[in-house]
């Protein structure tokens, strides 16, 4: 199934238009069910640009108010719209790290979603902003035909975001590297004096929801090596789990000069 002519029209006569995300959602749902559509822009480590959703006010305050707030930059839609993720539609199990669903932010944050599975358009729009047209269900994974159906529609989904948002206002460079510097500040926040920095290092990529072994893999270093990191990091920090480390992780983050800036 694809875009019929009467949506695709829509679609052309919207461009630039405030309608456009509400056109974009419906044409989607008429390709495939799903139950909430939300649009990010994401800027760097910069609190993400909230274009448009179609939540509940209480799913509101969950999935873009308290995300914003910071677990965001633990989200592997974040992590692979800022890194080297290539443009086109992606399933979250797709480009989420190994551990990702064992992970803390996975259990602490995203798990009290309700979601069954998340697949996310990631549309280039210009250097300084990418952003990711998620489609959310809360009953049952996309098959593989629907998945198929809604990548077909990659083209026009691409151009007419790209024509959409290519004037999109984002803050200037030298506001977006200060923004930059909140997770790594936070990061340096958590053991200060403390953490060595390889630590420092273990305590990102465990939060991010790598296991041992890919962690390893990333550092250099062997599996056992990063668990005897992760029981001195414990140690050092006085705590005993994943889910305590994660709150000291949005203590720190919260708590930046540079976070409550932006």
């Amino acid at each position: 199934m694809s875009i019929c002519n009467v949506k695709l029209a829509q679609i052309i006569d919207n461009l630039e238009s405030e309608s456009l995300p509400q056109i974009l959602a419906s044409a989607l749902k008429s390709i495939v069910e799903f139950d909430f559509v939300v649009i990010f822009g994401y800027m760097g480590s910069a609190r993400p640009l909230a274009l448009y959703d179609d939540f509940t006010p209480a799913r509101r305050v969950m999935h873009v108010d308290e995300y914003q707030e910071g677990p965001y930059l633990l989200d592997p839609f974040f992590l692979a719209a800022t890194g080297d993720t290539q443009p086109g539609l992606w399933r979250l199990s797709e480009i989420a790290p190994d551990r990702f669903y064992q992970g803390e932010y996975f259990r602490s944050y995203y798990e009290q979603t309700g979601l069954a599975e998340e697949v996310g358009f990631l549309v280039n729009i210009h250097e300084n902003l990418t952003i990711v047209i998620s489609l959310m269900r809360k009953t049952r994974n996309f098959s593989k035909l629907e998945i198929k159906a809604i990548r077909a529609v990659w083209p026009i989904i691409d151009a007419a975001c790209r024509r959409h948002w290519r004037d999109t206002e984002t803050e200037a460079p030298e506001a977006n590297a200060f923004a930059d510097s909140t997770i790594e500040r936070a990061f340096r926040d958590i053991g200060e004096g403390v953490l060595t920095p390889r630590e420092r290092e273990v305590v990102e990529l465990t939060l991010r929801g790598h296991s041992a072994d890919a962690l390893g893999a990333l550092l250099g270093i062997s599996s056992g090596t990063v668990r005897i990191h992760r029981k001195n990091i414990y140690a050092k920090l006085r705590i005993r789990s994943q889910g305590e480390l994660f709150s000291v992780f949005i203590s720190a983050l919260t708590k930046s000069p540079a976070y409550n800036e932006v």
